[in-house]
């Protein structure tokens, strides 16, 4: 394990989806095996998607669908299983996920691709170094 962010995700619940964001902490890691753990400290359940940030473009600019969601065509992987590693139906408040993803230098986003959740600001930047 070279890097082992820890992610929090905050959702009011509120009409209109306010009040969300999605944090990280560190916001650089080295590349290689990099542990996500993820603690839903929001009132909603959330997830969160490993997605490349390509050239040019800056955390919080992907298009959604009608569906309210990101295209997730790239995604490395997500934690999103309550209490658990790896793919499921969302993190529960007050429940802890995970997942270890490889990973190579670059920029990465990391967002809530729950409906209307990445355009509520549920979205954080992940550099990840040699």
């Amino acid at each position: 394990m070279m890097g082992r962010p820890h992610w929090r995700t905050q959702g009011s619940g509120r009409q209109g989806m306010g009040m969300m964001r999605l944090s990280a902490a560190p916001i650089k890691v080295r590349a290689g095996l990099v542990s996500l753990r993820v603690v839903n400290v929001g009132a909603l359940t959330h997830e969160v998607v490993v997605l490349p940030l390509p050239v040019g473009q800056a955390a919080g600019e992907r298009p959604t669908g009608s569906d309210g969601k990101a295209d997730e065509a790239g995604s490395l992987g997500e934690a999103s299983r309550s209490c658990g590693a790896g793919a499921g139906n969302g993190i529960t408040p007050s429940a802890i996920a995970w997942t270890t993803l490889p990973m190579q230098p670059g920029r990465y986003e990391m967002i809530c691709n729950f409906p209307c959740h990445y355009a509520a600001s549920m979205y954080t930047e992940l550099d990840v170094t040699r």
